[in-house]
């Protein structure tokens, strides 16, 4: 299949882009503004600094979430003023406790890896701060970020490209998919998957065509304070983990082999994930990882680095371009987390989920290792994004399936 890069924006036209302070939005508002569009800029308030005597750490300046948000705010309204652009600033915190933080520690409970960015990508970035944008009554042509991604639409439709005819549900559609960047080091489209498709339709990712080099060199060359910002960091930053998970004290249980035999005690299963080495306070005479995760039974299941590799998964929780469920076999390329190499894999139905939801197994050419259930799952087809889902259980080599809580 082709896909049409669309249309960026252009003189003139009203353009509203997310500003975190970072090297790439400032650029990204920058070459708008350049372009004749008439930009403003705006960023979302995440943290509330309402943790009483936490410290000041420079090297929480790059996290998402953090004490350093004040001092990004300031930067971005700098440099706002410096090039005529008018700034918002806009307070999701409440919806962001909700959507990403209570997420976060609700899934490392439940023994699974959650991924806050994904969420945060669907439920406020591209949700409550476009709401917040529409309270403020801008009705804006398009909203931009600093993403290295583009934002394509096939030449045929969905059916025609799984092909099926008569299609009865009306969902025969050309929508806004999500492809990779051609900066492969800094693609940035694995986050995107699960923003619908009708909110792609009005946003544009400048950057998509760009190397992050090329930026860096722009940003210097333009003399921005922005070039000199390390990049972001972890979501959350380590120094405030154990305060998410302070509500309520771990559960301490036994580290086991593969056979049953309990090797030691671990601190709490909200500290570990799948593939994990380092931190277990196990000896042994060969290296030990995370194999599998029993919330149930408050168990951690150590295995060796072979243990780790599993033929495929089922995931469930799915979304597909324009709703567009082709409900059967299709081949594609699949990745189990952002830094993971595609795969072939072959995609299937295997029918509905406890809360009646879809759910697909998917098998891989090769065996992967540390499939994690909590991550995310993501289809591609010539270099697009068509489709994906929440990793639910792992299939390990030469077993039925085994589930993370087993």
């Amino acid at each position: 299949m082709s896909y049409n890069k669309l249309e960026m924006p252009k003189k003139g036209d009203l353009v509203v882009v997310g500003l975190s302070g970072g090297v790439d939005s400032t650029m990204t508002a920058l070459l708008l503004k350049e372009a004749g569009c008439r930009v403003v800029g705006v960023t979302m308030s995440l943290w509330k600094n309402d943790i009483p005597g936490f410290p000041e750490d420079p090297n929480m300046r790059e996290s998402c979430y953090g004490p350093g948000e004040e001092k990004n705010i300031e930067e971005c309204k700098t440099f706002c003023e410096a090039n005529d652009i008018p700034y918002y600033v806009i307070d999701v915190a409440e919806e962001y406790k909700k959507q990403v933080l209570d997420y976060f520690t609700a899934e490392y409970r439940a023994g699974r890896t959650p991924n806050p960015c994904i969420r945060c990508n669907r439920f406020i970035k591209f949700g409550a701060l476009l709401a917040g944008i529409k309270k403020l009554g801008i009705d804006y042509d398009y909203f931009c970020t600093g993403h290295y991604a583009s934002a394509v639409r096939s030449d045929v439709s969905l059916s025609e490209s799984y092909g099926i005819t008569g299609d009865s549900e009306g969902k025969d559609k050309y929508p806004v998919q999500i492809a990779c960047a051609m900066d492969a080091t800094k693609d940035q489209a694995y986050f995107l998957y699960r923003i619908p498709s009708e909110v792609l339709e009005k946003v544009r990712f400048p950057l998509g065509e760009y190397k992050k080099r090329d930026v860096i060199a722009m940003a210097v060359q333009k003399g921005l304070v922005a070039a000199g910002r390390e990049e972001s960091q972890d979501f959350v930053p380590e120094q405030l983990f154990d305060y998410l998970f302070s509500d309520k004290p771990s559960v301490p249980g036994d580290f086991i082999d593969m056979d049953g035999h309990v090797l030691g005690h671990h601190r709490g299963i909200e500290h570990y994930t799948v593939g994990q080495r380092r931190g277990l306070g196990v000896s042994a005479k060969e290296p030990l990882y995370v194999a599998a995760i029993d919330k149930e039974k408050n168990l951690i299941v150590l295995g060796k680095d072979s243990d780790l590799f599993c033929e495929g998964l089922i995931a469930d929780d799915l979304v597909w371009p324009a709703d567009f469920n082709p409900l059967k076999e299709f081949d594609a390329l699949v990745k189990i987390r952002l830094a993971s190499r595609p795969v072939p894999a072959r995609i299937e139905p295997c029918g509905s989920t406890e809360t009646g939801g879809d759910a697909v197994k998917i098998t891989f050419s090769e065996p992967q290792r540390a499939v994690a259930p909590g991550q995310s799952v993501v289809f591609y087809r010539d270099g697009v994004i068509c489709g994906g889902g929440i990793i639910s259980e792992s299939i390990k080599k030469g077993s039925a399936v085994a589930t993370q809580n087993q």
